[in-house]
């Protein structure tokens, strides 16, 4: 019978419930089940694609183009398996859900309420999802209101399944008062009390924690919250979340979760995870990178991408420091952030705010040969840059910045293409959006070519606007080259490179959303071995 592993947090938000999640998964993994997630978030929102990243962090978009919360590129970076759209519920999917079906008769009349109605719905969409072992990971806090309806849900499921199918995981924090000296175990005590107050009884308490737990602190926190000592696990901070797996394997988190589950003792093989931690722990090379943007204080914004240029590195045996540079500051101090970095990167984003900052960026990398990576919205304004200053299309512009501009370079597809050509594009924009995994050829004669080895790629997407064809033969006469492309619609470019600038490439999809410790995406890898090569 399928088992599921339920994981909370207390005390505070951010706790990283998705890294202790991904890594107990990758425990489960490594001793040959099949392991598998769903994420269920209380906002009422049907999922993060139109919220602030200052409000969420990056929005994660999976190969079926959903678009969701980025914990699911926790699971994918520390787990061989793709998430998909059953992997993230929102209260807002699950109330839409339960109102589709009451206005269709489903209920037969009855009055729908949030018990049992909702609290159904939410275990349908737990039960939906596959695998020997399924992790659910509840976010937010216990003690939130909107986290009930799921708390209720996952207490019944216990009563449906029994103790040897379910089990509870409480993540919490133990602060360290550093005036005192003290580690203190009342805010787990008050939170696990929280948590039984509604009728969940954890199995397992992981304490967040600059110290790891003395024995003494588990026998206290033990003796509050009725959880047996062995079940009460210190995860310290580290200085690289791949470690966690490691740090509770230690612990024997393994031999406590399959005991629960009457299944059999495994041997778990984390092998590979050791070898990237010896990679990590001995550099040889010493980088930085600039990725320059708008929610520059706010790293969760980019945090796919910095995953992927980390993934990059340690594969290159190089410590990379990620400089986040405020695209709003001016052009003289942008040209002062850029002295102390070896590349940039422009990542994607939606809205004006930043813009002319990033294409200031993108002129001073290609004027003085800096190597640069330009991500979806960063290609679209390589390509701006370039006609601007190199074609000299002074009005070159997007129409998402200005709809009256006399030279609509990037466009969505309704202001360039003829009826014929709508037609096919609607193939590829689902509600005028490109979403999720998509085929790109790649011209033979070009670096991209020689970075994938391949000339058919698989990446996925998220944008809405393009570049408008209407503008090739200009901006190739200048020398930036469009060489990847949608296989059945070549004037959908899909990636430009400059061909006299050392490193300069621009896509339109997302590499990060690919990229994994163990496989890191090739346009990185080739990025990093390129800046070392020219220390």
């Amino acid at each position: 019978m399928k088992k599921f592993i339920f994981v909370t947090g207390g005390v505070v938000s951010s706790l990283g419930k998705g890294i202790a999640s991904a890594s107990i998964g990758s425990i489960i993994e490594g001793s040959g089940l099949d392991v598998n997630f769903i994420k269920l978030d209380p906002y009422l929102n049907m999922d993060p694609g139109t919220m602030n990243p200052f409000e969420h962090g990056e929005v994660y978009v999976t190969d079926d183009g959903n678009e969701t919360d980025l914990d699911l590129g926790h699971y994918e970076r520390y787990v061989n398996v793709r998430m998909s759209k059953k992997n993230n519920m929102t209260s807002g999917k699950i109330f839409n859900n339960v109102l589709k079906k009451e206005r269709k008769g489903g209920y037969l009349g009855q009055t729908v309420q949030i018990i049992p109605h909702l609290t159904d719905e939410i275990q349908a969409s737990v039960q939906a999802v596959e695998g020997d072992v399924v992790i659910v990971e509840i976010g937010g806090t216990v003690g939130d209101i909107e986290s009930l309806p799921f708390l209720e849900a996952i207490r019944q499921m216990r009563l449906k399944l029994g103790v040897d199918n379910t089990f509870f995981i409480h993540l919490t924090l133990v602060p360290y008062i550093a005036s005192s000296q003290e580690i203190k175990t009342k805010p787990t005590q008050h939170s696990v009390k929280e948590l039984r107050s509604i009728g969940i009884q954890p199995d397992m308490i992981i304490c967040r924690c600059t110290h790891a737990l003395s024995e003494s602190q588990k026998d206290k926190i033990a003796l509050f919250t009725n959880v047996s000592k062995q079940h009460i696990l210190s995860l310290k901070d580290v200085n690289c979340v791949y470690k966690v797996p490691n740090l509770l394997l230690d612990q024997s988190i393994n031999q406590l979760i399959f005991n629960h589950f009457n299944i059999s003792e495994k041997v778990i093989d984390l092998s590979s995870w050791q070898e990237y931690i010896d990679r990590f722990e001995s550099p040889k090379h010493n980088l930085k990178i600039g990725i320059v943007g708008k929610y520059s204080s706010y790293v969760d914004a980019y945090k796919s991408l910095a995953e992927a240029l980390q993934h990059a590195s340690v594969q290159n045996e190089t410590k990379l420091d990620i400089i986040y540079i405020d695209s709003e500051q001016s052009e003289a101090d942008l040209k002062t952030s850029f002295k102390t970095v070896n590349g940039l990167i422009i990542p994607g984003g939606f809205g004006e705010r930043g813009i002319e900052g990033k294409i200031q960026a993108i002129r001073i990398a290609r004027e003085n040969n800096i190597p640069i990576l330009g991500i979806c919205l960063g290609m679209q304004l390589m390509v701006i840059e370039f006609l601007r200053n190199v074609s000299l299309l002074k009005d070159a512009n997007s129409t998402e910045f200005n709809k009256k501009t006399n030279h609509p370079v990037i466009a969505t597809i309704d202001e360039w293409a003829s009826a014929d050509q709508k037609v096919q594009f609607e193939k590829v924009f689902d509600g005028k959006m490109q979403l999720g995994l998509a085929e790109i050829s790649l011209e033979q004669d070009s670096k991209v070519y020689d970075i994938y080895e391949s000339n058919t790629i698989h990446e996925r997407h998220r944008h809405r606007y393009g570049f408008n064809p209407n503008y090739f033969d200009i901006i190739e006469e200048g020398g930036l080259k469009p060489v990847g492309y949608n296989p059945n619609l070549k004037s959908l470019v899909e990636v430009v490179e400059h061909t006299s600038h050392p490193w300069f490439i621009g896509c339109q999809f997302h590499p990060e959303f690919l990229s994994t410790p163990r496989q890191p995406h090739p346009l990185f890898n080739n990025l990093i071995k390129h800046l070392i090569k020219h220390l």
